[in-house]
């Protein structure tokens, strides 16, 4: 797992995303203070959120890093999908923590996803996700249009997860 599978590699930490995309933007607060901020920090970038919401995660680290490779995979059994990746940048900030992954060859999609929590000036966290991808895979191009709404119900699934872990 060497390489990207995408040219666009880093453009969720700057943007604009790129054209020839579905574009996924979610936003959603998940706490108050910096106390909740360090949790969930440490929750997206120790691969906690994803676990938390039921998927798997195997890692080269135990902390995202740029360059650490990945697999995350969900499904049951035989219908369990795996997504191999690979960090691209990480955001370890005073009031900004998260990191984004990009596919790698193997993936049923192209493109890149990050995951940062912000501490604004009014206290709140905010978790954040934004991605960018298009379907490789055969069933992913079947799928079509259901995939874009998987994705934002992950998304929100995340959200969710992070939510509990402040409670």
């Amino acid at each position: 797992m060497n390489a990207f599978s995408y040219p666009e590699v880093g453009t969720t930490r700057l943007g604009p995303l790129p054209d020839g995309y579905h574009h996924l933007h979610h936003r959603t607060r998940v706490g108050r203070g910096r106390a909740d901020l360090e949790t969930v920090g440490a929750a997206i970038t120790g691969w906690g959120m994803h676990r938390g919401s039921g998927a798997r995660v195997e890692s080269s680290a135990d902390r995202a890093e740029a360059g650490t490779t990945l697999t995350v995979s969900l499904g049951i059994g035989p219908l369990r999908f795996h997504a191999p990746c690979r960090v691209v940048w990480t955001a370890y900030e005073p009031d900004r923590i998260g990191f984004a992954y990009g596919t790698a060859p193997g993936h049923p999609e192209s493109g890149e996803e990050s995951f940062v929590a912000e501490l604004t000036d009014d206290g709140t966290v905010w978790f954040t996700v934004t991605a960018f991808s298009r379907p490789v895979a055969w069933y992913a191009r079947l799928a079509g249009p259901v995939v874009p709404v998987l994705q934002r119900w992950y998304a929100r699934r995340l959200g969710a997860t992070l939510r509990r872990i402040t409670a």
